[in-house]
């Protein structure tokens, strides 16, 4: 296990070729056809039975040893996103307004560099390893397509890993945390409708402009005032549209945001008072209030033997790295429709590097990682697997 780490930096050439390829040629959720394409192609060169055309183009592939039970899985999403690059990079997108904005393309290079370090150690695994390459994770269900569409295979998974490289954090830090680590995810379209009227004449109108300025106010003292200053939740409004001039006041507008939290109890709490306060709020301005909330994900909820063993592994293959154990985000992941369905760990390796430039949010035009994190996450992985099949 102390040689893993250097043959994953002798596969690194492999890995950036792959993960440079993706980024030139980035697809949308449910429209990889050529990512998926490369997917199998890499699979099938390394002797591995391959699946094809699951959740329309997630693949799925497995590593078998003497023995074929018990199952760990491991996740690699491979999406884009509708974004205009603007790194220059010479990899850069050369699809016009599709960018791999969030580290997907990386993703299926760790995975696909994690097939090769298996397939290689295969001798040494007490089990079967199923990789999943799954589409949409942007919002787009993929992740419950796919288990809906067969992915988790006839024997249900013991083990479930997964990664996600991380640009808030520099290439060496590690985020393993036990417990919730990312947000449950709804997302909410309220139309409030009053009476339109003439702007000078607001008497004789019934004004949903001002309903939706007060709504936007008490939406913000959801978090201040119903949640526990110990647990977390965010309550955002994100687009505000309606009318179209300075002097006629518009019959409806309409409202656009996310809300996040960790424990269900909050969740609850949470939506019971944003369903409270929009229709009460309009109401009390003389309007009427439609809500539209929609459900993305769950929270993303690490087990904690598997997060613990996932440490140990990382101790031992990465002992350079910092590791944080309590590290949280209210952004959501689709991972969790597997983790609710297979106890495992969601890892973040850290891929930022501010010296070269390499630090830019993620879904920003001009994000882009240090590839090193690429080779750390496979060799983690890949021992990780290596260690719970043990």
């Amino acid at each position: 296990m102390n040689q893993l780490l250097d043959r994953a930096q002798q596969l690194f050439p492999y890995t950036q070729r792959i993960r440079r390829d993706l980024h030139r040629f980035p697809e949308l959720g449910f429209q990889e056809h050529r990512t998926s394409g490369v997917i199998a192609r890499e699979l099938e060169n390394l002797g591995l039975e391959v699946t094809t055309g699951i959740a329309e183009t997630g693949v799925v592939a497995q590593i078998e040893s003497r023995h074929p039970e018990p199952v760990l899985m491991m996740r690699f999403d491979m999406d884009a996103l509708p974004v205009v690059e603007e790194t220059n990079a010479e990899y850069a997108s050369q699809n016009p307004g599709v960018m791999h904005a969030c580290g997907h393309d990386g993703h299926v290079a760790i995975g696909l560099t994690v097939a090769h370090l298996l397939k290689e150690m295969r001798n040494e695994l007490n089990g079967t390893v199923r990789l999943i390459f799954q589409p949409a994770e942007e919002g787009l269900d993929g992740a419950r397509r796919m288990i809906a569409e067969g992915a988790l295979g006839e024997t249900t998974p013991k083990f479930a890993l997964g990664a996600h490289v991380w640009n808030e954090k520099p290439v060496g830090w590690l985020g393993v945390t036990p417990g919730p680590m990312m947000a449950a995810a709804e997302i909410f379209e309220v139309e409030i409708t009053g009476r339109g009227g003439h702007g000078a004449l607001p008497n004789l109108a019934i004004d949903p402009v001002n309903a939706a300025a007060q709504i936007v106010v008490a939406l913000n003292a959801i978090v201040a005032r119903n949640v526990s200053p110990l647990q977390s939740a965010v309550v955002s409004v994100t687009s505000i549209r309606g009318g179209e001039t300075f002097n006629v006041i518009p019959p409806k507008m309409r409202l656009q945001g996310t809300i996040r939290t960790f424990e269900p109890e909050v969740r609850s709490i949470v939506l019971e008072r944003f369903e409270q306060i929009v229709n009460g709020v309009a109401a009390s301005a003389g309007c009427e209030a439609n809500i539209d909330l929609k459900s993305l994900t769950p929270a993303v909820v690490n087990d904690a033997g598997v997060a613990q063993q996932v440490m140990n592994s990382a101790r031992m293959i990465l002992p350079d790295s910092t590791i944080l154990s309590d590290f949280r985000t209210m952004g959501s992941e689709d991972m969790a429709f597997f983790l609710n369905e297979v106890p495992g760990c969601y890892i973040f390796v850290g891929s930022a590097n501010p010296a070269k430039k390499l630090d830019a949010p993620h879904h920003h035009p001009k994000f882009d990682f240090d590839e090193a994190a690429l080779t750390l996450a496979a060799a983690l992985l890949t021992g990780a697997a290596v260690d719970l099949l043990s």
